[in-house]
């Protein structure tokens, strides 16, 4: 039981469907109770400002969810008069929303006749129709579409979609749970021993590992902090001074960096700690972090960069790692 399930507003939909992309849905619950409590209607989400947004996300990751999330709230309050779109293709080109996403809206919302296709749905069409076509190639994608639609019974778009993604969570897992399963006899894959073979994926993913060192600079319980710009990771969050490295950087090359490119010499601080690790996996990415703890004995602010009292740290949202690193270290 979740408080989205039997929902029909569309922007409570919307919100919860956002939230559970690449997310588990224990994660997620309270995420949804969190927005829902400080921005109950699209209007509030609208008129939040960005950082605010930002920190309620903050943990969840794939921040350009909460990119598109804050754009499309206020190009529905701003051009639509507040009014979520009805039709399935209007919602659709919606900024951050795909045909599942849309399917999901308006079926829920609207029992408009769109069949839903997660992973949940793909796992269990491939092992009931013993489909090996690979689920992530364009092939495979407009086969299940297919055969998605065609099942979808008439007049009952929100309950089966429900249903489906609910058996594939809770039965057909990527362990499935065949000794229990009502359908087995009815199931290709389940009666040929193949369901721990479905579905079929073709693609690897290569991931690529960046090494984040960030300088954490107290002065009198105060931190220097920047805001992410570009086209990066974490775009529009804040973080510590940072130096990227294709490897990790030793504590001299770290402090002799300090010097050259900040501009803070060693007559300038005491070191704290140095070389305090952590990691954090993305889809594509390995983040590989390195955090310097310096007190220093002056002001010396490096570029683009701005003190914050500690206490008002929490105010900001940071990556996930670096605000578990500071509200261990800096109190945030």
């Amino acid at each position: 039981q979740m408080p989205w399930k039997g929902e029909t507003d569309p922007y409570k939909i919307w919100l919860s469907e956002i939230i559970l992309q690449q997310t588990r849905v224990e994660q997620g619950l309270k995420y949804y109770e969190r927005f829902i409590q400080a921005m109950p209607t699209i209007h509030h989400l609208a008129a939040a400002p960005e950082q605010q947004v930002f920190k309620l996300w903050e943990g969840l990751g794939y921040y350009s969810r909460c990119r598109n999330l804050i754009a499309t709230a206020k190009y529905i309050v701003d051009e639509l008069d507040g009014i979520f779109p009805v039709a399935y293709y209007d919602v659709l080109s919606l900024k951050g929303i795909g045909p599942y996403t849309a399917a999901a809206i308006t079926s829920f919302a609207y029992n408009a006749p769109y069949a839903v296709l997660d992973g949940n749905v793909f796992r269990v069409l491939s092992r009931v129709f013993d489909i090996h076509t690979p689920i992530d190639s364009t092939p495979g994608k407009a086969q299940f579409s297919a055969l998605a639609q065609e099942l979808l019974p008439a007049g009952s778009a929100a309950r089966y979609n429900q249903a489906i993604m609910d058996f594939g969570a809770l039965i057909c897992k990527p362990l499935p749970e065949c000794a229990r399963c009502f359908f087995k006899d009815h199931c290709k894959a389940f009666l040929q021993n193949k369901q721990t073979l479905l579905p079929v994926k073709e693609k690897k993913i290569a991931v690529r590992t960046r090494w984040f060192h960030y300088f954490v600079l107290d002065y009198h319980n105060s931190f220097a902090i920047q805001q992410r710009t570009g086209k990066d990771i974490w775009q529009g969050l804040y973080q510590p001074p940072l130096v990227e490295g294709k490897q990790k950087m030793e504590k001299q090359e770290l402090l002799l960096y300090l010097e050259t490119a900040l501009g803070i010499g060693p007559e300038k601080y005491e070191v704290v700690s140095t070389a305090a690790t952590a990691k954090q996996k993305l889809t594509h990415q390995q983040i590989q972090f390195s955090f310097v703890h310096l007190q220093l004995h002056q002001p010396s602010l490096p570029p683009h960069c701005q003190w914050v009292a500690a206490a008002n740290l929490k105010q900001f949202a940071f990556p996930r790692t670096v605000q578990e690193y500071l509200s261990k270290n800096a109190g945030s």
